[in-house]
């Protein structure tokens, strides 16, 4: 669409604004009195996608210039409760919170503490990769571009188990490489780390006391925060509900893994709302400016949300690139800026055009659902007169088809299975420097696996010879993930011991001691 055709649409939207005054929660919803308007559209369909994917709650709003379009709140706190959400529920964004980090270092280059392109052990001489030569060519830009090498979620399982920060960027040294350095695109949360210890080094203070002051307080986002204590307690706050297969799941606030999120601050921990977030989606189309104040230098903001890393091609998708804690879609006439979040519990998406000064938040209290991005990419096919396409059923086709081959791909038991050796022979302490000591002990007829700081317990029952079948209730029910083998040396001696769940990564290989 040309300049003039999308000019003619913000004057088009501006009128309907002034005639209808969107903007609604459970009280008051003047959206659905607007007819066939492009508002009531993305109304219905919020409405039918986040039943079709199950989600109990969810916040939404829409905001252009300093203009809130669209804001409204849906649904439930809690599946099966009364309570509803809010536009003050207080959600937990997930790894939407990594362009939190980098807008801190955004600020910092702005400030002139670091350059994007100074090698990272120049700053912090204890940062090491698992390769020499990339620690010593590592540099600031590459720690949030998503091009290291390292498999996807390298190391995430030490996060879940209840490791710190400290620990989870000392681990890094100890990932294998699937890829070179700076050729392929790979998905990783731990470098996140890195970057809040670069922050806290120049500012002499914690992450947490960065992202409260300069972002919350000149942001005025006063609902928002960043650790568990402050998500529980909140009185007003969307529980968490995951998906296993086809169930949702609630979990309860007192969570044993709640704190997950929080040990991972700079990549995923921070808890906002709708209202919240609506300003600082602002802070960002504005690259770097927020209500006449230049928070980032201009050209440090536009860096953040430039591409870096090439995505692998999707088929019927738009080509995708990482940028700095922030993806980039290309999109006709504007590409659009955004990053997803989810944790155990929820899904969220901000995105936004630069150009067009408009962006959109979407809260849920979900996890696995593609309920957020769906909904982004509507409004923006919505607004500017893009052929209709039913992001929802679209996703919602291929979430089915994946659990399908997910359920189909699960191991069944041999028919004949061979007997284990006895099942004291497999107790002991196991190690590797990942997840540390890990303790193997027999109970009764199983054995029984305890790993992590949070002690989390993994029951095995046999499978074949001196394989086992792992289970565990972390997300309150019992569920399957996945087999855990034993190498026996000539004399008959467990001597190692692999958990496939935790070997994604190459981290899930314990030796005995």
């Amino acid at each position: 669409m040309n300049s003039k055709k999308v000019y003619l649409a913000m004057v088009f939207v501006a009128i309907l604004l002034s005639i209808s005054q969107p903007g609604c929660g459970h009280d008051k919803d003047d959206n659905n009195n607007q007819g066939n308007d492009m508002f009531a559209e993305f109304n219905n369909y919020a409405v039918k996608a986040m039943n079709d994917w199950q989600v109990p709650g969810m916040a939404v709003a829409i905001v252009q210039g300093n203009t809130v379009l669209f804001q409204k709140a849906y649904g439930v706190k809690k599946m099966d409760g009364a309570d509803p959400v809010t536009l003050n529920t207080l959600f937990q964004i997930g790894s939407a919170s990594k362009s939190f980090t980098t807008t801190l270092m955004a600020m910092d280059v702005s400030e002139g503490k670091y350059k994007w392109n100074d090698k990272v052990i120049t700053h912090l001489p204890d940062f090491q990769m698992f390769d020499p030569w990339v620690t010593s060519e590592f540099q600031v830009v590459d720690l949030s571009a998503q091009h290291s090498g390292m498999p996807s979620y390298a190391a995430d399982g030490a996060m879940v188990l209840g490791f710190d920060r400290a620990h989870i960027r000392h681990v890094i040294r100890y990932v294998k490489p699937i890829y070179s350095f700076r050729t392929t695109g790979t998905y990783v949360n731990n470098l996140f780390m890195v970057d809040g210890a670069l922050v806290e080094k120049y500012s002499g203070k914690s992450w947490e006391d960065n992202i409260r002051e300069r972002i919350f307080t000149p942001l005025g986002m006063t609902h928002s925060s960043m650790d568990r204590d402050s998500f529980i307690n909140a009185p007003d706050v969307a529980n968490l509900h995951h998906r296993i297969g086809e169930r949702v799941v609630p979990l309860p606030m007192d969570w044993k893994f709640m704190n997950w999120p929080y040990n991972a601050g700079p990549a995923g921990g921070i808890n906002s709302n709708i209202i919240d977030m609506v300003n600082y989606v602002r802070l960002h189309f504005n690259n770097g400016s927020f209500n006449g104040r230049q928070l980032i230098k201009e050209e440090n903001a536009i860096f953040v949300h430039s591409p870096k890393t090439i995505g692998r091609p999707v088929p019927n998708q738009p080509m995708a690139y990482y940028c700095q804690g922030w993806q980039y879609r290309e999109y006709n006439p504007h590409a659009i800026i955004w990053h997803n979040g989810e944790t155990s519990g929820i899904k969220s998406i901000v995105a936004f055009m630069p150009e067009a000064k408009l962006g959109i938040v979407v809260l849920t209290n979900l996890d696995g659902t593609k309920v957020p991005e769906s909904l982004a990419w509507k409004f923006f096919d919505l607004y500017f007169g893009h052929p209709a396409r039913d992001w929802s059923a679209e996703e919602l086709e291929k979430a089915k088809k994946a659990r399908a081959q997910e359920e189909a791909n699960r191991p069944t038991p041999p028919p004949d299975p061979e007997p284990p050796l006895s099942l004291d022979k497999y107790e002991g302490t196991y190690y590797n420097p990942v997840y540390e000591e890990v303790q193997v002990t027999r109970q009764m007829d199983q054995l029984l696996v305890t790993v992590g700081p949070l002690q989390a317990n993994i029951f095995l029952r046999n499978w074949d010879g001196n394989t086992f079948m792992g289970s565990w209730d972390t997300f309150t029910v019992i569920e399957d993930i996945g087999l855990v083998s034993f190498e026996v040396n000539g004399a008959g001696v467990p001597v190692k011991m692999t958990i496939n769940y935790l070997n994604d990564d190459g981290c899930g290989v314990f030796q005995r001691i």
